[in-house]
């Protein structure tokens, strides 16, 4: 599984992919691998597809450095995303979540369900009002992102907007409170500005579309030429020897620059008549520009720094323990446009101020499934190896004991076994014992190894069946003619087996796998059996439909397979609807379900449902609908060799 102490942060810039992997060892995070893949051409050029671009960056990416074993972060531009603050009124703890959700509702410009969202509350000692932070992204353009980084091997853990990143970073390095002055973070990135405001506690965001892609095409436009040769010529400004000339040039964009971070500052001091901003930061590769700084401490009337290195981190790493080394050179000299990355990778070590994550969750859940299917079926070995060594040990104890008794330097142990001896010959003759029926339990316990690989098979199972219906849930709706979309299919809410040897006799006291058609046993008795039961629940519209078209599907069409040890035994009927919700989420509703499937098989009816109360359901989905399902893991009669002739 992926360390939770180790993390690479990648921001998938404009101009470049910039990675950051840190350790957290608690005491102070340690730099342990770094990355730039700058792009064959700015996303920004005319006429280029910036994905082609992306994707060959982040193949370069992925081939060249071990992203595997950590958690991986990635961000989102601040222009492609929202971050929205209101004030909240004095309420108890519990009660925020709900508060936030109608604030949510109010401020992001999409209906809930099209969205991934998080928030973050800002409480200052000083005031007793709860500010919120409410971060959100469409889930078209989350999907666009993670299909790009799904097809080259990638998963992240983590997806935050690149502002809340920048804010981690300072956050972390500086060391800021509600004690820090007012601050003013200045992020130019190609395209578009990101302005964190960090005050009394609390952050602040505003993105607005001027960045360094703007100085280019002033460049373009005064002198006449292209746009790699403006960006290059931009680069190297300083330099020149029309260096006058250049700035000359975008001394326009200058202006509109300084003009639009002024109007930021003014809003927010506009909703905070307390605000005492001291100082502006600036990051980004663009605040490299050659006098920036100095014409923005003119016009803001505030003094300017710019990011010139992470005080907190310890690059030594970088560089095998060597100081002054090559790589933590290197990552000095671009901090101004690493900081985003840095940010990143602070979150996913869990040292990060803010933690809101815009991971889909059901992309989340998937990934922990499958990374658990393989523990499962070690943990299912241990308990067998255990239970057998519980039953062995005995018999080995006893063998140990005999041969001992043969010593003649034991007598103590003679002892014991003739007067044990004498005590069951005086049993026997006052007729108080007899025979008695050999305990199979040990002789069970061993038989199950060879049935080992079950579990891990069933295990396996359960997750193709869920993800098989995942991948039926993106046209359900639509085939149905509903309106909601639920793009998850099934929840597996629990999983219990029952283990059955073989047995000539089914009864034994024990319980027996019956279907819930109540037709008895399923699978000849003289195999082992497994008896599964599953409860699942999902939001899609036709529940009952959706169960027979996806999960009875699958249990009927993968019978017996190549390499599963067992076959699949479903009754006709192996569905019981366990609980449906009303429009309302909360009371309780009958289920009347009418017969279907093919051929009569994978019916619902004549299955009395079992009626409770659910939880609220989500504004806009179909209510959760839970079935119990079972079928029977029989196992396969073991293939004799062929006569060779």
């Amino acid at each position: 599984m992926p360390s939770s102490n180790i993390c690479w942060g990648i921001e998938i810039g404009a101009a470049a992919i910039k990675a950051v992997k840190l350790e957290n060892t608690g005491e102070r995070v340690n730099v342990l691998d770094m990355a730039i893949i700058d792009h064959p051409r700015t996303l920004s050029t005319p006429g280029v597809d910036p994905s082609d671009v992306l994707r060959v960056s982040l193949g370069t990416l992925v081939s060249q450095y071990d992203l595997s074993k950590t958690q991986i972060a990635v961000s989102v531009p601040g222009h492609s995303s929202f971050a929205r603050f209101a004030k909240l009124p004095p309420v108890e703890p519990k009660k925020v979540p709900d508060i936030v959700k109608f604030e949510a509702m109010q401020q992001i410009p999409f209906p809930l369900e099209q969205v991934e969202w998080d928030y973050q509350t800002f409480i200052s000692p000083d005031s007793p009002e709860i500010e919120v932070g409410i971060f959100a992204i469409t889930r078209e353009r989350i999907s666009e992102r993670l299909s790009m980084l799904q097809d080259v091997g990638l998963t992240p853990g983590f997806v935050t907007l690149g502002p809340i990143a920048v804010f981690n970073a300072l956050a972390y390095d500086l060391d800021f409170n509600d004690k820090t002055p007012g601050t003013i973070v200045v992020d130019i990135g190609t395209t578009s500005t990101d302005l964190v405001i960090s005050e009394a506690g609390r952050m602040w965001v505003r993105t607005f579309p001027l960045g360094g892609h703007q100085f280019t095409e002033a460049l373009v436009s005064a002198f006449q030429i292209g746009y790699p040769k403006a960006e290059k010529l931009k680069q190297e400004a300083e330099d020149s020897k029309h260096a006058r000339q250049v700035f000359q040039a975008m001394r326009p964009v200058f202006t509109d620059l300084g003009q639009d971070i002024q109007r930021s500052i003014g809003y927010y001091q506009s909703l905070h008549k307390d605000a005492n901003l001291q100082r502006v930061i600036l990051i980004g590769a663009t605040a490299s520009l050659p006098g920036l700084r100095k014409y923005l401490k003119q016009q803001l009337g505030i003094e300017v720094y710019r990011v010139e290195e992470f005080k907190k981190a310890n690059l030594l790493t970088l560089d095998g323990g060597k100081d002054g080394g090559e790589r933590a050179a290197k990552f000095k000299a671009r901090a101004l446009d690493m900081t985003t990355a840095y940010g990143l990778a602070l979150q996913g070590v869990g040292a990060g101020t803010i933690n809101a994550n815009l991971m889909p969750v059901t992309i989340i859940r998937e990934a922990m499934w499958k990374g658990k299917v393989k523990w499962f079926g070690a943990a299912a070995g241990i308990v067998a190896a255990a239970g057998v060594a519980m039953f062995v040990r005995p018999f080995l104890d006893s063998n140990a004991v005999a041969a001992s008794a043969a010593d003649p330097d034991v007598p103590q142990i003679r002892a014991t076994i003739d007067e044990g001896n004498r005590l069951k010959k005086e049993a026997e003759e006052a007729g108080v014992v007899g025979s008695a029926a050999p305990d199979e339990r040990a002789a069970k316990m061993i038989s199950m190894l060879a049935n080992r690989g079950f579990y891990p098979s069933l295990v396996n199972d359960v997750g193709l069946m869920v993800e098989d219906s995942s991948k039926r849930a993106s046209t359900w709706a639509k085939d149905v003619g509903s309106p909601a979309v639920v793009s998850e299919g099934f929840r597996v809410d629990k999983m219990t087996t029952t283990y059955f040897p073989p047995s000539a006799d089914t009864s034994g006291g024990m319980p027996q796998p019956v279907d819930p058609s109540g037709t008895g046993p399923l699978g000849p008795t003289d195999r082992p059996r497994v008896l599964v039961t599953l409860v699942m629940t999902t939001n899609q519209p036709e529940p009952q439909k959706f169960i027979l078209a996806t999960l009875d599907q699958w249990l009927r069409s993968n019978k017996t397979r190549p390499g599963v040890p067992y076959e699949i035994l479903v009754s006709q009927s192996p569905w019981r609807q366990e609980s449906s919700s009303t429009a309302a989420g909360m009371q309780p509703a009958p289920v009347p379900v009418a017969p279907g499937g093919q051929d009569g098989k994978g019916t619902l009816d004549g299955l009395a449902p079992i009626t409770g109360m659910m939880p609220p359901t989500p504004e806009g989905l179909p209510p959760p609908t839970t079935f119990t399902i079972s079928f029977t893991a029989s196992k396969l009669p073991q293939q004799q060799p062929e006569a060779k002739p």
